[in-house]
């Protein structure tokens, strides 16, 4: 069973795109958004580099950016040029693939508010930007966003959305479709209402803007919203399903990926966790935080949800990558989406309705027993429910059986490529006050490392029969993204500083360099102007999880980074930071 995908050609700038199946995407080499196409499959058609040759890569030229928190975005290639955005101060840097080395062209710098690093949770890092029409748009810490000319490092506008005193931020990379610039705020740490937005691609206005709590009107649910599962129907909800007034603080950020489908018409992404993260103190389901929404681009309008973590009791947030699939599952053809939630359960959801299809753990979980498919109801493990009692030995642990750390989809294998933690932990509850700007937890945490004694894996995944294929287990967490390619190959980075590419097949490492810093950017591949195809990452350790070397922090206390410390003590002997970019291809 075929159908026609057909992308418009405006929303990208580029070529128009059709397919046989969302997945099946046509690929001029270039890498024009962070998730590479708006299914977030960060997968390459490029097969210059395979697996038989991937042994002889060598490094073609470097980048430093100068500066020493967390790298985590993806590079952009477009038109023959590269565009880095840096962690805070949030500098995009466009370079000349034309020449050798990839000089600089020019640097754009918004300078935003210093202030802003002192309400960023999980350090002042940036996710990357989106190309469009023309324009580099991207999101600064200090709650704005910018639109920049891509020929000349102009700024043509930049719209503020937020406010730096009550705890928000932004990390996220955004998309545009439909001439929306979609973009959400972070702050569920200090207890900020949290929202996503779509502003005008050409003037910078925001169109709408739909809150992930408060009344239906907010949210932007109206009569076309229509949730599979009767837990997520109601009116009001989001008000209703809290203690009074504690939705205005609720959390609910959007700060992960979005994803599109040109062809429903449809906008995916995740809420993130309620606030605070001591359940004892907000009883009830705290809708909508911990969610999978589905929306309309041009207005914000919802038009299905589905809370995978109702009253989360882990810091579960739900703002992880949805990569749209077309599957054949139970002998039809499923317009699907594939979620690796920070519970540890890969949930395989139809994309049209939000039914959810299977939830298997690709991680340890011992936090919850099982999902109903028929009611979508998450059973947690009594032994495991947190609040002001302690708790411990509870997995996965507050950053998940994932993370944001983006996985990959290969249609050539049929397998999702899954960077990812291996991590439990032990808390106490606290009481948490709320004042503006400040952390609004109410929970000690303390997280090291789970089964095994490895920190992390990276994991291929089978989603029509919902099971793991391979796994490499990681001495740290895996907090790099993914990149997969048509040369059989999968390439990802670790925190002690290795680049890898392994077989996508089989994962057998073909291939590993070691890099200045730990990695936590994203991997992309592309073709160059000479034709051939090249494969590049930042580097430079940080975020939540390498913030005992990027911030400097003293291991002793292991409640520090909101606990990640524990787990992340000995990391300094094995990396230092610096941000750098690495471009490899062959001789």
């Amino acid at each position: 069973m075929k159908r026609i995908l057909a992308f418009c050609a405006a929303t990208l700038g580029l070529a128009g795109i059709s397919g046989a199946q969302i997945q099946n995407q046509p690929d001029d080499g270039q890498w024009p958004m962070a998730a590479k196409n708006y299914a977030n499959t960060r997968y390459s058609t490029l097969t210059q580099i395979n697996s038989g040759n991937a042994g002889n890569l060598q490094l073609k030229f470097t980048f430093s950016t100068g500066m020493t928190h967390g790298h985590e975005a993806a590079p952009l290639v477009v038109n023959n040029t590269m565009y880095i955005v840096t962690p805070y101060p949030d500098v995009l840097y466009a370079l000349d693939l034309t020449k050798p080395g990839a000089p600089l062209k020019w640097s754009y710098q918004p300078r935003p508010s210093p202030s802003s690093q002192g309400v960023a949770c999980c350090d002042v890092v940036n996710r990357g930007a989106a190309y469009y029409d023309g324009r580099i748009y991207y999101n600064l810490l200090d709650v704005e966003t910018v639109a920049v000319d891509a020929s000349t490092g102009k700024e043509v506008w930049r719209t503020k959305l937020g406010d730096i005193n009550k705890g928000e931020s932004i990390t996220m990379a955004p998309i545009v479709a439909k001439g929306r610039v979609i973009v959400g705020n972070s702050g569920g740490e200090f207890g900020v209402r949290g929202w996503l937005a779509g502003l005008d691609a050409a003037t910078g206005k925001i169109v709408w803007r739909a809150y992930g709590t408060g009344p239906d009107q907010d949210v932007l649910i109206g009569a076309n919203f229509k949730p599979f599962y009767a837990e997520d129907r109601g009116k009001d909800l989001g008000m209703a399903s809290w203690p009074r007034d504690a939705w205005k603080t609720g959390g609910a950020t959007a700060w992960g990926w979005v994803s599109y489908d040109p062809d429903l018409d449809l906008i995916y992404y995740g809420t993130g966790n309620p606030g605070p993260w001591n359940p004892d103190q907000r009883p009830g389901d705290n809708k909508w935080t911990s969610t999978v929404f589905a929306r309309r681009p041009e207005t914000g309008e919802a038009i299905w949800a589905y809370q995978t973590n109702p009253h989360d009791l882990h810091d579960y947030d739900d703002i992880n990558e949805n990569v749209l699939l077309d599957l054949t599952i139970g002998g039809r053809v499923r317009k699907a989406l594939a979620h690796a939630d920070r519970n540890g359960r890969m949930y395989i959801m139809d994309r049209t309705t939000g039914e959810v299809l299977s939830a298997e753990p690709f991680a340890y979980v011992n936090s919850t027993l099982g999902v109903d498919l028929k009611t979508g109801h998450l059973t947690v493990n009594p032994s495991k429910v947190t609040g002001f009692q302690t708790v411990r030995d509870i997995c996965p642990a507050p950053p998940g059986g994932k993370d944001w750390q983006p996985m990959a989809f290969s249609p050539q294998t049929g397998y999702l490529y899954i960077p990812h933690n291996n991590l439990c932990f032990e808390e106490q509850g606290t009481q948490a006050n709320y004042i503006a700007g400040t952390p609004y937890v109410g929970m000690n945490v303390r997280m090291y490392a789970g089964p095994g004694g490895n920190r992390g894996f990276f994991t291929a995944w089978d989603p029509v029969h919902a099971k793991a294929v391979w796994r490499i287990p990681e001495m740290f967490p895996v907090w790099s993204g993914a990149v997969a390619t048509a040369g059989g190959l999968v390439f990802y980075g670790t925190m002690d500083g290795w680049f890898k590419a392994v077989d996508a097949h089989s994962g057998n490492i073909l291939w590993k360099f070691k890099l200045g810093s730990g990695t936590v950017g994203q991997p992309i591949s592309y073709k160059g102007p000479d034709g051939k195809q090249y494969i590049a990452i930042l580097c430079g350790v940080g975020g939540w999880s390498g913030a005992v070397v990027s911030g400097g922090l003293n291991p002793v206390d292991g409640t520090g980074a909101l606990g990640f410390l524990n787990a992340m003590t000995d990391l300094g002997k094995y990396t230092t930071k610096g941000g750098m970019l690495y471009v490899f291809g062959l001789p």
